[in-house]
């Protein structure tokens, strides 16, 4: 469950720079920047993506602005595989093992009584 993110991969004329765009805007009109090499603050969407970005390995620099989010690839990296997958999955919280929360687990017995 959640809000499925539609990605488009479009590779870019300078080599290891690869540009995504998406369905859903992340930043407004701002614009965030992350390097590999300094911890990802914060817990808004992009920094979330940022990370989990990071965790897959071979990017060096993320920039977001607004729907598109261009990679600067590690280099001599140019394998883009599974990138496209961290994206749309940003928003599906509920995944396989995950329980689903009902009424109850947000108090919603407490309150009738």
């Amino acid at each position: 469950m959640g809000q499925p993110v539609s990605v488009i991969e479009k590779r870019s004329s300078r080599p290891g720079v690869v540009r995504f765009e998406i369905n859903r805007v992340l930043t407004g009109t701002g614009h965030e920047r992350y390097r590999s090499d300094l911890p990802v603050v914060g817990d808004r969407p992009p920094d979330v993506l940022a990370r989990r970005l990071f965790e897959r390995g071979g990017i060096d620099r993320i920039h977001v602005n607004s729907n598109v989010i261009t990679l600067d690839l590690s280099k001599g990296a140019d394998d883009t595989s599974g990138i496209a997958e961290i994206i749309g999955d940003l928003y599906t919280y509920y995944r396989p093992g995950v329980e689903v929360p009902t009424p109850e687990s947000f108090g919603a017995a407490a309150e009738a009584d």
